[in-house]
């Protein structure tokens, strides 16, 4: 186990992208992590545990904070990073992509929040951060993502919900908005047209998302914040 000192994060979807680069974000802060996805692989790292599952099953959120808990002894923060994009005209959406969205960013976030929030109280605080899409603040008809509004937008409301609910115990509760950031999933042909959707002219990098999660990591007075990190997209156009 860890010194008692040593702060501990919890990330999931955390194998690879913005989940992977947050391990070693969090761990250049000092943290123990907890990594958990379902095809993560194990570390060499003692300071890293990874846990392997799908996160939609309850079961999962179980065995990440229980093997926490048993390694490192205690949560400060968890970073719900975990969520899958089904980007369709919203009449085309299958009930196989509705029950696939709201287990992953719905079912994902609730157990494993309700965890580790649970210990942040008995350790007397703790930082909860949602990954969500600045979509759900700025519709646009180019890219029709209903489903990610559905779900990702729940998600907004309840991180505020959440600032709220446990301001006055030491838990803060904040997510970052992302824009189309640039990862291995988008084709070369297609990152023209991504690159535009912001006023920026261009898409993010892993690294803004990092960037911006670790602001807020460090930012004691921050709390029911959505930061948006999607190159003006919320703004407007």
């Amino acid at each position: 186990m860890s010194s008692p000192s040593r702060k501990v994060a919890v990330i999931t979807g955390a194998s690879q992208g913005i989940g992977a680069s947050l391990v070693d974000a969090y761990r250049k802060l000092g943290y123990a992590v907890v990594a958990t996805s379902r095809g993560i692989a194990a570390s060499s790292d003692p300071e890293i545990l990874t846990v392997q599952g799908d996160i939609a099953d309850p079961a999962t959120a179980e065995r990440v904070v229980a093997a926490g808990l048993e390694r490192f002894g205690r949560i400060d923060t968890l970073v719900n990073n975990a969520g899958i994009f089904i980007g369709k005209p919203f009449t085309e959406y299958t009930q196989q992509d509705y029950d696939t969205a709201t287990a992953v960013n719905l079912a994902g976030f609730f157990r494993i929040t309700q965890l580790a929030v649970e210990q942040m109280l008995r350790q007397g605080g703790g930082h909860v951060v949602q990954i969500t899409t600045s979509l759900v603040d700025h519709a646009n008809s180019a890219v029709p993502a209903v489903l990610a509004s559905l779900t990702k937008g729940g998600l907004q409301s309840a991180t505020k919900a959440l600032a709220i609910e446990y301001a006055a115990r030491g838990v803060r509760s904040n997510a970052v908005a992302l824009g189309v950031i640039r990862t291995p999933m988008h084709s070369d042909d297609s990152l023209e047209a991504l690159a535009a959707l912001h006023p920026l002219g261009r898409m993010g990098e892993i690294s803004d998302i990092v960037d911006a999660v670790v602001y807020l990591e460090n930012a004691p007075f921050v709390t029911g914040e959505i930061l948006h990190v999607d190159g003006g997209q919320s703004a407007g156009h």
